[in-house]
């Protein structure tokens, strides 16, 4: 990530505004994870009650208030989330804005021999496109990142806090997960290089069409200029899916994941439940409550490396252009 670094500045420029959005994201996960243990609590009225061992107006008083707290947890746990989203992701939009603003000035200071080496189809490019994945970087990626390290770290204190040997069961699948993401996020590196400079030899071709049309129709060699721009889209769509297919494992790799891990969660939880290790039978619905709400940070984690190693090929083509020093100054 070297060539991240180059943002540092942007951070340190809005981190109050990171930091309360960071603060913010803490509090909206601790809210949306009360309902699980919200959820276990009720089940296991239910069981005590259909065993006898509380009145029905004891059933219904405490199944009323598990349902208000469920409720009043989701409203409050959706309010923070909406203002965290609020918070960071302004905050990659005036990064985005400042970034673009860096370029644009930079490129008014270079030399003509830069324009004379350089189409302007992939100066373009650079301050578009790559600017714009820069920007799932410093928004999207940052705020999922915290969103699954404050989901993981709270649920599982939880998890282990309620039944350390079923946890720990739990967690055995994560392993194999990281060292495919490892995999897969090199492969997406390279890819993603290959696609931005694929883009800017489009976007270079498509530039000098349009600046040369009147050439192009003189001398009557649309077809050619057709068959020729074609090509190139062709070529750019290949290497687009080439990009594609790797991040499509992402997904049904966490759909496997999650169904072994409910799996584990249904078998070794009911084998402690029968042998009395387990009191409550709500320990495991609320258990698989906490797996199913870990599929999206699962996701995320694939999703982010993904958005990380994207941002990191096009913030180094946009410091080829910033290193670039002007022949007269």
């Amino acid at each position: 990530m070297k060539a991240l670094q180059h943002l540092n500045k942007y951070f340190y420029k809005y981190r109050f505004r990171l930091i309360i959005g960071i603060l913010i994201t803490i509090i909206a996960k601790i809210f949306a994870l009360f309902t699980p243990r919200l959820i276990g609590a009720s089940i296991n009225v239910v069981s005590d009650r259909v065993d006898g061992k509380i009145t029905q107006e004891v059933f219904e008083n405490e199944l009323l208030w598990n349902v208000l707290y469920i409720v009043g947890a989701a409203i409050v746990a959706g309010v923070f989330t909406f203002l965290m989203r609020q918070t960071i992701i302004n905050v990659s939009r005036f990064i985005e804005y400042d970034l673009k603003n860096e370029i644009y000035q930079h490129y008014q200071i270079l030399s003509l021999n830069f324009y004379k080496s350089n189409r302007t189809g992939d100066l373009m490019n650079r301050i578009s496109e790559d600017v714009s994945k820069v920007r799932m970087y410093v928004g999207p990626a940052i705020m999922y990142t915290m969103n699954t390290i404050t989901l993981f770290v709270v649920a599982l204190i939880y998890m282990f806090s309620t039944a350390p040997k079923l946890a720990l069961y739990t967690l055995l699948p994560l392993p194999v997960l990281s060292i495919t993401i490892y995999k897969l996020s090199r492969m997406i590196n390279k890819r993603s290089t290959i696609v931005q400079q694929s883009l800017s030899t489009l976007s270079t071709y498509t530039q000098e069409t349009f600046s040369g049309i009147s050439v192009i129709k003189s001398y009557g060699i649309e077809p050619r200029t057709n068959t020729e721009f074609e090509s190139l889209s062709v070529e750019n769509r290949e290497k687009q899916i080439n990009l594609t297919k790797v991040q499509a494992l992402f997904f049904p790799l966490m759909i496997l994941l999650i169904g072994i891990t409910n799996l584990i969660v249904i078998y070794v939880g009911g084998v402690q439940y029968i042998n009395g290790e387990i009191e409550n039978i709500g320990t495991i619905a609320e258990f698989i409550i906490y797996v199913n709400m870990l599929t999206w940070p699962v996701a995320t984690v694939g999703w982010v490396t993904s958005l990380v190693q994207q941002a990191e090929a096009s913030q180094k083509r946009i410091n080829e252009f910033l290193d670039t020093e002007p022949a007269i100054k």
